[in-house]
């Protein structure tokens, strides 16, 4: 095992989803040093669809009250299609994922004004200082998200190498003309997910649990 190898294969082990941030913001040159290296993933032609918007607290903050607001007047109206369902072990994962976060932050499983509660949290982003609004071009369509999938998976793996913590959130994107109105968000551009990101803290209960992975044998098919 290479050195290189070790160093990546601690990252993704050591990173995850942080659902509990201080209040520090992450110095502008630390922030860009992760967008940079989040940069370097492949795309098709290299087209490099990717953008992001990122915020500082007063923005995240003024964001934040704007997607609330959002969530208790509005549809949600995603610029992707939602999933149309999770069924079997995705539907298994996706349970499992929610009751690790509610047994890690004292909820009820049929505590169901506590659960929405939890979710809201996602609209204040978790608390973190900074947010980043990830877009990708709307001409390339499906491609060009799946692309910009790569750059949001570099980005939490760059910023857990400079110690920043994160969470990339779909949930964000259900509000897309929310986003566009406060960002000014142009229409030929995807609205897909947020990343927020800052310190961890390390004391809030959201972030003691940590998800699972699947076993080899239900990702790869061997043909010989």
């Amino acid at each position: 095992m290479t050195d290189s190898f070790q160093t990546l294969s601690d990252l993704l082990h050591t990173r995850h989803s942080c659902r509990g941030f201080r209040p520090d913001p992450v110095p502008r040159d630390v922030a860009e040093r992760i967008i940079a290296a989040a940069g370097r993933v492949p795309s098709w032609c290299n087209a490099q669809p990717w953008q992001v918007i990122v915020t500082t607290p007063p923005q995240t903050e003024a964001l934040s009250d704007a997607l609330l607001h959002a969530v208790q007047t509005d549809a949600p109206a995603p610029d992707l299609d939602w999933p149309k369902r999770y069924t079997g072990v995705y539907q298994e994962r996706r349970r499992t994922c929610g009751f690790q976060l509610y047994e890690a932050v004292g909820i009820d499983r049929g505590d169901r004004d506590a659960r929405h509660a939890q979710m809201l949290e996602n609209y204040r982003f978790f608390g973190a200082p900074h947010v980043a609004i990830v877009t990708s071009d709307a001409d390339l369509g499906p491609y060009g998200a799946m692309d910009t999938g790569g750059f949001v998976a570099a980005f939490t793996l760059a910023a857990q190498a400079l110690g920043v913590a994160s969470i990339p959130q779909a949930a964000i994107a259900a509000y897309a003309p929310t986003l566009r109105r406060v960002l000014d968000i142009p229409d030929d551009r995807l609205i897909l997910c947020a990343i927020s990101f800052g310190y961890a803290d390390p004391d809030h209960p959201a972030n003691t649990f940590r998800t699972e992975r699947a076993p080899l044998d239900q990702v790869i098919d061997w043909r010989t």
